[in-house]
């Protein structure tokens, strides 16, 4: 008993579609495949799924494609401008390739299919790095003395300041303890103000209270 025909219309299930899509999205990626090995053709392959996932397949770089398929159909894909931005950018990596190569020859490497003449030039800038390079370690090494003798400098400076404070310390302290003892002596002195004169009133009264208390006592 046969299948049945499929009826080619939008499948209305979402997870029905999504199975549907990925199965017939892995066959068709599969016949391009073959016919790329079987055929020796040449064919590009872009799918995108109804959530904006992107599936593709070159069997080639996909702009030479796109210029070969402009070519023959005649119809243009890009204007002036993206013309000439393609073109910067093959430019672009063209020279970024060519200085990878001349990184891994300056580091030593793939010397082996270079001829003497090639091998020349290499030489030369590898020297001219050299020069360089021991030039800026002298510029260094001269920024770092003049740095060192800076800091010299500032600690010899930092150590007679700090000799000087240390001496003046000590005199302050010397002058303190001088004047402290001074005081001291004059603490236990009575002030000129405070002294009582003989012709004051309050002395006779005293003195004559002092002696008639003793002679009522010695009674």
């Amino acid at each position: 008993m046969g299948r049945g025909k499929i009826e080619i219309k939008r499948i209305e299930n979402s997870t029905n579609r999504q199975v549907t899509y990925s199965k017939r999205k892995n066959g068709i990626l599969k016949k391009a495949k073959e016919i790329t090995i079987l055929c020796d053709a040449h064919v590009s392959l872009v799918i995108f799924s109804s959530t904006g996932k992107m599936n593709e397949y070159c069997s080639s770089p996909l702009i030479k494609q796109l210029d070969r398929y402009q070519k023959a159909s005649g119809n243009k894909l890009w204007d002036a401008k993206h013309e000439y931005l393609s073109a910067e950018v093959d430019r672009v990596k063209k020279e970024n390739d060519n200085m990878q190569i001349e990184l891994r020859h300056l580091k030593g490497e793939d010397l082996t299919p270079l001829n003497p003449r090639e091998l020349i030039p290499i030489e030369s800038a590898l020297d001219d790095g050299i020069v360089g390079v021991k030039a800026k370690i002298k510029e260094h090494y001269r920024a770092l003395k003049k740095r060192t003798r800076m800091l010299e400098e500032d600690n010899k400076r930092l150590l007679t300041r700090l000799q000087q404070m240390e001496i003046h310390g000590r005199v302050e302290m010397d002058t303190m303890e001088n004047t402290g003892y001074n005081n001291n002596d004059n603490h236990h002195q009575v002030p000129f103000g405070f002294q009582v004169q003989p012709m004051q009133p309050n002395l006779t009264t005293v003195t004559t209270t002092t002696t008639t208390t003793t002679n009522n006592n010695n009674k």
